[in-house]
């Protein structure tokens, strides 16, 4: 049984730009941050709490205390909220297709490994049409390392299906790529352009523009968790 685990914004959902617009709008309305660098890869940890303890540490000198952590976190997501109130969230091209033939596979099973926290990730998801809870999760409330994200989300859908076979991950960001360098797992990156040419470069096997060719995505998937070195890594470079 092959484990497919999904990143959230830019994977599935296309919510990036509106997750870090809301994100650094927080951090000027709650803690009076302005000047924001909105590149997360520069951060240590570029989940939403780890990004957040690490701007606040940076700027007050000490770690953020669980109060202000959460009042920051419902500021963000009220943001989040009214966002999609305006404009509901899209699904990134092909991502309900996909979840739900991997649904009615025998051979797949899917969990979710988020660095986004809990509540904006149910928030997200919910507004493109997609369900959070459906799948074994872990989020940015479990952790602010993403390679610690990845490692329970895993362990948690190996208590839900019992026996798994090899991992994949998919996701778009260099962090991720990192991150699955780190846990030991391939890396499937979602991406085009200049952007899929950083992921390729951070150790991606295969990089997709989205999941409009759903065959090739499952045969890549097959690909990489059967062969030792997958054919999808010298052949496919989908940007």
């Amino acid at each position: 049984m092959r484990l497919v685990v999904f990143d959230i914004d830019g994977t599935l959902t296309q919510t990036t730009k509106a997750d870090e617009e809301c994100f650094v709008c927080s951090l000027a309305e709650v803690c009076g941050f302005s000047n924001v660098d909105g590149d997360w890869s520069r951060y240590k940890h570029a989940t939403d709490f780890g990004i957040f303890r690490e701007i606040y540490e940076t700027r007050t000198g000490r770690f953020p205390s669980p109060s202000e952590s959460s009042r920051f976190r419902q500021h963000f997501v009220t943001l989040l909220a009214g966002a999609s109130s305006e404009v509901a969230f899209a699904a990134v091209t092909g991502a309900p297709l996909l979840l739900s033939r991997l649904a009615e596979s025998e051979e797949h099973r899917v969990a979710l490994a988020t660095g986004s926290w809990l509540e904006s990730a149910r928030l997200k998801m919910a507004s493109a049409g997609l369900c959070y809870d459906d799948y074994p999760a872990a989020s940015s409330d479990d952790a602010f390392e993403r390679e610690s994200i990845i490692r329970l989300s895993m362990q948690r859908a190996a208590e839900r299906y019992g026996g798994l076979g090899n991992t994949v991950y998919v996701g778009d960001g260099v962090w991720d790529a990192r991150a699955c360098r780190n846990v030991g797992i391939p890396f499937v990156g979602i991406g085009t352009g200049i952007h899929a040419t950083r992921l390729s470069a951070e150790g991606a096997v295969c990089v997709f523009p989205d999941f409009s060719d759903t065959e090739l995505f499952l045969r890549s998937v097959y690909e990489i968790t059967n062969v030792a070195q997958p054919l999808c890594a010298t052949k496919l470079s989908l940007t």
